[in-house]
């Protein structure tokens, strides 16, 4: 990708963050990375599963996300797969974060990664937990909304 265009390309999706979460709003941050991590989420190899963003010392951190190590280089130049990175946010929308996860008790979950003019960019979600009928009834509506496509289309 040429640092020219203005696309970006999805490298992962946390699918599972928005069955688990309910999203109330996102911000892209960057990410604080070095040369083999980037090489390696350019290889698609990320998993952000298991991952979730911290706010300490005034300061954002995105926490057990899986950059797996770069295949083509020696062990001494690669780095820890799930050590903890920084996340590069205006100061204005970590202050803003931190008001909102201290008191209303919410969740910064990580919901996808991208390239963006050759940049690595993480779209991190302020999320609140569903409750287990909450899941049910996301199941529900998307069931319904399944099979009224289907009615429609045979029509």
């Amino acid at each position: 990708m040429s640092k020219e265009s203005n696309g970006y390309k999805v490298v992962t999706d946390n699918r599972k963050a928005r069955y688990l979460y309910e999203i109330l709003d996102t911000y892209e941050a960057g990410i604080e990375l070095k040369g083999t991590e980037v090489k390696s989420i350019r290889a698609g190899r990320v998993n952000l599963q298991d991952g979730y963003a911290l706010l300490r010392g005034g300061e954002a951190w995105l926490i057990n996300v899986h950059i797996s190590p770069y295949e083509n280089t020696g062990t001494f130049f690669n780095h820890d797969p799930r050590r903890t990175r920084k996340l590069l946010l205006h100061r204005r929308e970590i202050n803003k974060l931190i008001g909102q996860v201290e008191q209303k008790g919410l969740t910064l979950v990580p919901l996808k990664m991208y390239l963006k003019r050759g940049r690595v960019k993480v779209v991190i979600g302020l999320a609140r937990g569903k409750k287990l009928h909450d899941k049910r009834e996301t199941v529900r509506r998307r069931d319904d909304e399944r099979s009224m496509r289907r009615a429609l289309k045979q029509f």
